[in-house]
């Protein structure tokens, strides 16, 4: 039996699961389309098996795997579709600690640094590697995703980020 890191296909998506498919959610604003990329995420993982260091480096792997295949569905879905629009969330009293909600309105290339940073605790290096990216252009990326976080949330005395 293939292990990951030490644990067991059905451990791993047991233990991993919601954290894909937050991921899948944040950066694909249509569920279906959004479950898909998660099913495929864990089909690779199955389907490649590769070796991980640690557990740490397993679920970037997974991360990694599920964005670039909501990027993908972006791409195939932008091409049937002329004129998408993402759904339009309001904020309930719950909201206050939850920045979902103000993620989905957000540009996709902020939205992954943002949910990457703040949703799954990545430091600056780590977001860097997962999305193959400069480390100079994931600040960049962080501190303008903030500002419209803060447009968002209604300027600075509401920021939660």
């Amino acid at each position: 039996m293939k292990l990951y890191a030490g644990l067991t296909y059905e451990q791993t998506v047991r233990r991993y699961a919601d954290c894909v498919l937050r991921a899948c959610s944040v950066h694909i604003n249509n569920a279906a389309d959004a479950e898909d990329c998660f099913q495929n995420t864990f089909v690779k993982l199955y389907v490649k098996s590769p070796d991980f260091n640690d557990e740490e480096h397993l679920k970037a792997w997974l991360l990694r795997v599920a964005i670039n295949e909501c990027n993908s569905c972006a791409r195939s879905n932008s091409r049937r579709r002329s004129v998408a629009q993402p759904p339009v969330f309001a904020p309930s009293a719950e909201d206050t600690g939850d920045i979902s909600w103000a993620l989905s309105l957000v540009e996709l290339k902020y939205r992954q640094v943002l949910y990457l940073h703040y949703c799954e605790r990545y430091k600056i290096d780590e977001i860097a590697l997962i999305l193959g990216k400069n480390k100079n252009t994931v600040k960049t990326m962080l501190s303008r995703g903030r500002d419209r976080l803060r447009k968002i949330y209604g300027g600075e005395q509401n920021e939660k980020a």
